[in-house]
């Protein structure tokens, strides 16, 4: 019989084939068995009625212990009540291997620490599996999304000479007769020389923050992607990002379906995501709406004055406002990065905007315009109190052929953990590090 995976089992209706797999469950009931398998594509169920397999193999499946490595042979069949719409009525069965011993996650309610602590076999549960999916599905889409585009992927290092955001939050990394280096926070600077060469690039990479952060939003090892483009405007860097979200979320709905009903995920705002036209409003008038946000005690909303940065509950508050995401743009330039663009109309503000993730979920984007004057630039780099010699290749960016251009990062947890509808970033990666984990 043909081997075959269950994802593939609707296109074998009526047909007898052969599935690889574990064993996730199983149960009896008099002359039939039920089996729950898995085989890394898809779930599906084995039905082991007494007369269709050999008795030895019938009596077999009534013992195996979950996570026994099974090969079976038998009919496939439409079953609408099935995992996947479609089950197979046994023919054969084979242990390929039996666990050495008891398997440690059990269908009874575990913590989440002791979760975390197996997460090496947990990636195998339902849950986790279909989060992981949607993680891949997202991947490849990005890179489908800037290449239909034009762009070109370039891989930023990660050990560098510098902070990009601030230095507060580096990892830092012992080299050679006492130098030093640090586990890169971002990859746009380089980003940024890319542009200057190709026009239109974007990077995809792991990046570090050192944050003593134990909040479900911070990870210390997360995956950024940073589009940056040469003579991009604020303005279309907005629509940039708002074409990519658009995207991005057509792609889960269209094709991991599956994956979003495991997580019981619902899915009516990401279908008014799916349609575009994202609200923008500006830094102050979030700030308002915040402070008569904050007028309702049940919100528990602390109120902001001008030039005050948001928290999370200030973002997820705002976000709960709207069916959609939004982006809130010009921001004061005291509270952010050294290399945006001021605001012509308002030298206070830089050209910048944060997209908020609706649902509470808060900033999945953030992005600017970057500053393309050299004096400018030098000026921003000595009144953030950065080592201006660790900037000079930066800063030659500016001395040959600048021109203006601005590009966004956008975290992949960030956006997993929205798009799935969980409420940890720790299980949109395979492997969290967090503050307060660092095993398996």
């Amino acid at each position: 019989m043909q081997r075959v995976f269950v994802e593939e089992l609707a296109k074998y209706d009526g047909q007898e084939v052969t599935i690889r797999g574990w064993l996730t469950g199983r149960r009896s009931k008099g002359k039939i068995h039920f089996l729950q398998l898995r085989d890394g594509t898809g779930f599906m169920q084995a039905t082991a009625l007494k007369g269709e397999l050999p008795d030895e193999q019938f009596e077999e499946a009534d013992h195996l212990p979950q996570e026994t490595a099974l090969e079976v042979q038998g009919l496939v069949r439409a079953d609408s009540r099935a995992p996947g719409g479609y089950e197979l009525s046994l023919r054969g069965l084979r242990v390929i291997a039996r666990p050495s011993q008891e398997y440690p996650i059990t269908p009874k309610e575990h913590g989440v620490d002791f979760l975390m602590d197996h997460r090496h076999l947990h990636l195998r549960h339902r849950r986790a599996w279909a989060v992981l999916r949607v993680r891949d599905e997202l991947e490849r889409a990005i890179h489908d999304f800037f290449h239909a585009r034009g762009f070109i992927r370039l891989d930023a290092p990660i050990l560098t000479p510098n902070a990009v955001e601030g230095t507060t939050d580096l990892f830092e990394v012992d080299l050679f007769d006492g130098e030093k280096a640090y586990l890169s926070q971002s990859g746009q600077l380089y980003a940024e020389a890319g542009a200057m060469a190709f026009g239109k690039v974007y990077t995809f990479g792991p990046t570090f923050r050192a944050e003593r952060s134990k909040t479900r939003r911070h990870l210390l090892e997360f995956w950024m992607i940073e589009p940056e483009v040469a003579f991009m405007t604020h303005e279309e860097n907005m629509q940039l990002q708002e074409d990519l979200v658009v995207y991005l979320v057509e792609r889960v709905l269209e094709n991991k379906k599956l994956e979003l009903e495991m997580l019981e995920r619902d899915t009516t705002v990401l279908e008014t995501t799916a349609k575009g036209q994202y609200p923008r409003i500006t830094y102050t008038q979030a700030v308002e709406m915040i402070n008569q946000l904050a007028q309702r005690p049940e919100l528990e909303l602390t109120p902001l004055q001008w030039g005050d940065d948001f928290g999370a509950p200030h973002e997820a508050a705002l976000t709960l406002q709207f069916d959609r995401p939004i982006f809130v743009e010009r921001y004061p330039a005291a509270i952010k990065a050294f290399y945006m663009q001021p605001d012509p109309s308002d030298p206070r503000l830089v050209l910048n905007a944060d997209m908020l993730a609706p649902e509470g979920v808060g900033e999945i984007i953030g992005g600017s315009q970057r500053i393309h004057d050299p004096e400018l630039l030098r000026q921003k780099i000595r009144e953030h109190h950065l080592p201006e010699e660790v900037f000079d290749w930066y800063m030659d960016l500016r001395r040959f052929g600048t021109v203006p251009h601005a590009g966004f990062g956008i975290g992949l947890e960030r956006t997993v953990r929205w798009i799935c509808g969980i409420e940890h970033i720790r299980e949109a990666i395979p492997f969290p590090r967090m503050y307060t984990r660092m095993r398996p």
